[in-house]
């Protein structure tokens, strides 16, 4: 499909297309960079979210599906108001913030991300899916420069991998996903300590921080949101701890 530019209703319809030479070496070469270890994602340079097809980078993390439970916690939330608005922390790819201005319409929605690299991917993403008026993209790190009780939803997939973990984590992603999208420190929950009294901050009263996590964190987490209201821990299909969700009271 990648080589050829076409879906896969045209390979099914025609099993007696035969590649060029041009059209086979580059099928080759796409077969070695995969046996190196390289995601096919990067590859090809696209990954299906939430129905979208997205650009991707080695600047950015490959969305993966685990990341939809997270859209699926804020959206009924975020339905109950007239206008939320929203940041999306870490944006990467901008995969959470376009997918929330998809559905959210009269939403006000804000994306941030530290590097810039990433930034302009998501921004790439922006103009391709016609979303480029729904987001406001800023480089920040985390939520700097967000006026205190301004917020309605903080969400985020942060770097939740501690590097005590790293020999547990696939090959390819260690090698070749931006290791600051993946790891947040040794333990995996410093990212999130410091999102955490942030979101606070930022949040109206009632707001909603909405965040990715991981099974070996969730206890860790759970001590960062005490002294919140409401909180939750969703667990994906694989019956693993995802998405936590709290409450400012």
């Amino acid at each position: 499909m990648f080589v050829l530019g076409r879906d896969r209703a045209y390979l099914h319809a025609h099993p007696e297309r035969e590649l060029t030479a041009d059209e086979s070496t580059r099928y080759e070469q796409a077969l070695t960079q995969r046996a190196t270890g390289i995601p096919a994602q990067y590859i090809t340079g696209h990954q299906e979210f939430w129905g979208m097809d997205f650009i991707v980078t080695p600047a950015v993390l490959i969305p993966r599906p685990e990341t939809e439970h997270l859209i699926e916690t804020v959206l009924p939330l975020a339905r109950q108001l007239a206008g939320p608005r929203i940041v999306d922390v870490g944006t990467g790819s901008g995969c959470i913030a376009l997918a929330l201005a998809k559905e959210l319409r009269n939403a006000q929605i804000h994306a941030t991300d530290i590097s810039p690299a990433a930034l302009e991917v998501a921004q790439s993403n922006a103009f391709r899916l016609q979303l480029q008026d729904r987001v406001q993209f800023q480089q920040a790190d985390l939520l700097n420069g967000f006026e205190p009780t301004s917020i309605d939803f903080v969400v985020s997939n942060p770097p939740y991998v501690g590097r005590s973990e790293q020999d547990q984590v696939q090959l390819e992603v260690r090698k070749f996903e931006p290791p600051q999208a993946v790891f947040a420190g040794e333990t995996g929950i410093e990212i999130i300590a410091q999102l955490v009294p942030q979101a606070w901050t930022v949040l109206k009263p009632g707001g909603w921080l909405v965040v990715e996590i991981s099974g070996t964190i969730v206890k860790l987490v759970e001590a960062e949101l005490d002294g919140w209201g409401e909180v939750s821990v969703k667990k994906d299909l694989q019956r693993i701890s995802r998405v936590a969700a709290a409450r400012k009271i």
